[in-house]
């Protein structure tokens, strides 16, 4: 329902709503630092409408692989959301995120707000709180912070860290942390190749289990429009 207000609201407001979308093929879908297709490949795609006031509202799906006792194989994101630039060094970006996963055994859909701040391009901060992290009946809060180092036109270096903290009722502990690190290359319009390595701290792996979090690699291939 709420993207569906956030369409009509998009359409209200500009004759001429910014169109744009994505795909990806990967190695594995990794997400703050876990994998959600138990290391198999993955491929996604997402749309997003955009207005001029800076509202927009998206969806994005992907396949997903968890327990056999759960069901889910495909998870659809839908977002509403509000981005614009403050300043000529700074933007800011709001939204609410709803996880769905379809035809699951379990209800494991949930609903996060998240905020994240922009310096020139180069430098983020996020927040991201639910309370129903996970899918759960308690609260989690997400933080992160990124950078990005172009190295030419075609070559740039990612890097991110960031800390789950979780209700002991979402799991048995505080949360656990992550970092990851990018090299990607745009060699030919629209297409990137990215190769990401991804690591988490012990608590992650006591959390999760081994065969979810940990140390891994990903590489994709991905297409902007």
């Amino acid at each position: 329902m709420a993207l569906v207000v956030g369409g009509m609201s998009l359409a209200s407001q500009t004759k001429a709503a910014d169109f744009s979308g994505n795909a990806a093929l990967t190695t594995d879908y990794v997400w703050r630092g876990s994998t959600q297709t138990q290391g198999d490949p993955a491929v996604q795609a997402g749309f997003k409408l955009s207005g001029d006031s800076g509202l927009y509202a998206s969806i994005w799906g992907s396949n997903v692989r968890f327990a056999p006792e759960i069901g889910a194989d495909t998870e659809l994101d839908f977002t509403v959301g509000w981005g614009k630039a403050l300043s000529d060094d700074w933007t800011a970006d709001v939204n609410v995120l709803r996880y769905q996963y379809p035809s699951t055994a379990v209800d494991l859909n949930w609903t996060e707000l998240n905020g994240t701040l922009t310096y020139r391009g180069n430098y983020w901060a996020s927040v991201g709180w639910s309370n129903r992290a996970l899918g759960y009946d308690a609260a989690g809060v997400y933080t992160l912070v990124g950078a990005k180092f172009p190295v030419n036109d075609a070559l740039r270096i990612e890097a991110s860290l960031a800390r789950y903290s979780l209700d002991d009722a979402v799991v048995a502990g505080s949360g656990y942390s992550h970092g990851q690190l990018s090299a990607i290359w745009a060699f030919k319009a629209p297409l990137e190749l990215r190769l990401t390595a991804h690591a988490t701290d012990t608590r992650a792996k006591r959390l999760l289990g081994d065969d979810f979090a940990g140390s891994r690699i990903e590489a994709s291939l991905q297409a902007s429009f």
